[in-house]
């Protein structure tokens, strides 16, 4: 007997396909790309036409996984890519809107989820949290950059701003405007932007939703953001660290978790800072485990000359509520508004792929909950500006100080691993650490200036 859960799915999915076909005949579409990404979260895709699209809809699209970094071994190459009609929408910058996207799922032959599929590791931790009664929300800062050139030794900022500056240096604020503009006409709704505190650099907040439909628009975020920048003959970067001597980008992640009727589970306005039992569980998940996730969260050996002391980029393990140096903080919570209820941490940056990233966070979360772990006393000093002898007096421990550091803890976390799968574990570990050993060999301009002449 098929469940009225399963029929109203049904209904929905039916509803969203007659959309999309009629909305692809109604506007003109010319070519319909499948989005997807591979395990390093760079965004893939293939192009189908119009006349394509009702078959590949119901069947999906063979391809070969083995070209896509993280996916199959050559001798298990074929995999089928199965898009999700509710993500479908036009693009309004390419060939004057009449080319749409919607994002695949990738699944193996015999129809089971590809087990090197972000997305599909994503909807199974999310499965696993709803099945508990918690449905898990965020709500990113995308922090970028903006360079006169893509392909210069070094880059060039395009302004001399700095944080919320409003002026003639801040020659980009149309091209922010128009990348504002584009993201809603997407549906990727925009709380706040504004210059941020490095010269050309940048930050737009986007509104809290749910975690699979955030990361696919942070996808999209970075694809639109370099696009409209390249079309004003500008390079957007997300790179976490590209200019010396200034702080770098970050991606803070405001958190909350809500239960099958919309409330808050966060939210308790009887608790210290209005954070519930619930929601301080789900913070010593993060920070106890957080060693093991930093390697998702921060996935690039420059990322890590990001998170360095006096920069605004946390350092150590800690949390605090107004304290901007710390992991994790507790914003202030809108009155009257429980659903603001959040924690935000801090150490994630733009390169990471959003999926497997809210896949450890919600897995680290959910193990605090589940195993009831204390919360750590809160640290409201700057640890950026500490001494060595003073950050041993408050007992606690640092985050990973390199990649190579990041993919120790990760190796060693049962946690990580079951949330990303056997499969991508060991070819994220793989990967990263040639990635280390590379970086390693190289000889750096830093090395040739500072000890060549001497030597």
């Amino acid at each position: 007997m098929v469940s009225h859960h399963s029929c109203d799915v049904l209904i929905y999915v039916e509803r969203q396909i007659s959309y999309v076909l009629r909305t692809v005949e109604e506007r003109k579409v010319k070519l319909i790309r499948f989005w997807f990404t591979d395990v390093q979260g760079q965004l893939k895709s293939m192009a189908i036409s119009p006349v394509e699209l009702e078959v590949a809809l119901s069947e999906g699209v063979h391809f070969d996984g083995s070209a896509i970094d993280g996916f199959s071994r050559v001798q298990e190459s074929d995999v089928l890519a199965r898009p999700d009609p509710a993500t479908f929408q036009i693009l309004p910058w390419a060939d004057g809107g009449t080319t749409a996207r919607m994002f695949c799922d990738i699944y193996n032959p015999s129809g089971t989820p590809f087990e090197g599929d972000p997305r599909n590791i994503l909807r199974r931790n999310l499965v696993k949290a709803q099945e508990k009664g918690h449905s898990f929300y965020v709500a990113p800062e995308m922090e970028f950059f903006y360079f006169k050139d893509g392909n210069s030794p070094r880059p060039e900022p395009i302004d001399s701003g700095g944080y919320f500056d409003l002026t003639t240096a801040d020659v980009a604020s149309d091209l922010r405007r128009k990348t504002i503009s584009v993201l809603e006409s997407m549906g990727i709704p925009v709380e706040y932007s504004f210059h941020e505190d490095a010269p050309s650099q940048h930050e737009i907040d986007l509104r809290y939703t749910d975690a699979m439909s955030m990361a696919d628009k942070i996808m999209t975020f970075r694809l639109v953001v370099r696009e409209l920048a390249l079309e004003q003959g500008l390079f957007a970067s997300f790179l976490p660290k590209p200019i010396e001597d200034v702080q770098g980008s970050g991606m803070h992640l405001h958190l909350s978790l809500f239960d099958n009727d919309d409330k808050n589970l966060f939210h308790d306005p009887e608790a210290q800072y209005g954070l519930s039992e619930t929601g301080q569980q789900f913070m010593a998940g993060l920070l106890h485990h957080a060693p093991e996730l930093t390697a998702i969260t921060n996935p690039l050996v420059n990322s890590y000359k990001r998170l360095v002391p006096g920069f605004e980029a946390p350092g150590w393990i800690t949390w605090a509520q107004n304290n901007r140096s710390s992991l994790i903080r507790v914003p202030i919570t809108k009155r009257d508004k429980e659903s603001s209820t959040r924690i935000e941490y801090r150490s994630p940056d733009p390169t990471c792929n959003p999926y497997l990233a809210f896949a450890v966070l919600m897995a680290a979360g959910s193990k605090g909950i589940e195993e009831g772990y204390d919360l750590p006393k809160e640290v409201a000093q700057n640890t950026s500006k500490l001494s060595n002898g003073e950050i041993d007096t408050l007992g606690v421990k640092s985050l990973p100080r390199s990649l190579n550091e990041a993919l120790e803890a990760m190796e060693k976390s049962e946690l990580v691993h079951n949330a990303v799968g056997e499969h991508v574990f060991e070819w994220f570990l793989r990967n990263k650490r040639s990635e280390w050993q590379a970086y390693k060999s190289h000889v750096t301009q830093w090395e040739l200036d500072t000890y060549l002449p001497n030597w």
